[in-house]
């Protein structure tokens, strides 16, 4: 599209996705003023303003008052069984398989995590294999990629494992994240298993955390990790934007 030639909102739309994606615009950078890209467009600006409603409704940009229209697409981010690995959870000493995953994005991951000992709710304790009323350590963590949420999670961890150990200290330094810090503690996962539900609305709270508007989807996963012997060390609940979201398994068929 030539600056100036005049055309749709679903074009302006077009162009700037295009933009967007290619990296004109990168994560959590500004776009241009709606004045100036009516111009560019040679659009009213009520034209441009229809363009970005309809971009924000896709999940790739955010209107933030006071500053303007942030671009919070993200390159696809790849759900699968190899993110688990310890060789991916570690890798440039990242601290876990988020951190890892970013990193290899080219963007900045951020960790903001709150730890308190709480009873769970039924079905985490008994995953977990806990008597009614007993309380476990959780891990609360939400996950930004160059200042832009994608994740909220909550990692819960018997008391006999992780109480008066580094998984209490909110801002630890671990290399691999609480599978690697389990595993220092002598609880080494060697198995998992994921329920992933899709595309539900969100919670007022989870709509303020993830900064989405409640008209927005969200996607849970349920993670249960193992050791050798059976026993259920960590459960994860993650609640994700469904767009930032796309999952892939290998299927072994006999």
């Amino acid at each position: 599209m030539e600056p100036g030639q005049r055309t749709g909102y679903r074009d302006i739309a077009a162009a700037l996705r295009t933009e967007i994606t290619s990296g004109v615009y990168p994560p959590a950078s500004l776009l241009p003023p709606e004045s100036q890209l009516a111009t560019r467009y040679g659009a009213s600006r009520s034209l441009v303003n229809r363009a970005l409603g309809l971009l924000a409704a896709q999940g790739l940009v955010r209107p933030q008052q006071g500053r303007g229209t942030i671009v919070t697409w993200l390159p696809p981010m790849l759900h699968s069984a190899a993110r688990y690995s310890q060789a991916t959870r570690e890798r440039d000493g990242a601290r876990g398989a988020f951190d890892s995953e970013v990193k290899a994005l080219g963007l900045e991951p951020r960790h903001e995590i709150a730890v308190e000992r709480a009873e769970p709710p039924a079905h985490i304790a008994d995953a977990l294999g806990l008597t009614a009323g007993e309380a476990c350590l959780v891990r609360r963590r939400r996950l930004l990629a160059s200042g832009i949420p994608v994740r909220i999670n909550a990692s819960w961890v018997p008391l006999t494992i992780a109480g008066d150990t580094v998984l209490e200290d909110p801002a630890p330094n671990i290399t691999g994240g609480i599978k690697s810090a389990l595993a220092e503690l002598g609880h080494r996962q060697t198995a998992a298993w994921e329920r992933i539900i899709p595309s539900r609305l969100p919670s007022d709270a989870e709509a303020a955390l993830l900064e989405i508007s409640p008209e927005r989807t969200v996607t849970d996963i349920l993670h249960v990790g193992r050791t050798a012997d059976g026993r259920v060390v960590e459960v994860t609940t993650t609640v994700t934007p469904a767009h930032y979201l796309t999952v892939e398994y290998d299927i072994p068929l006999s």
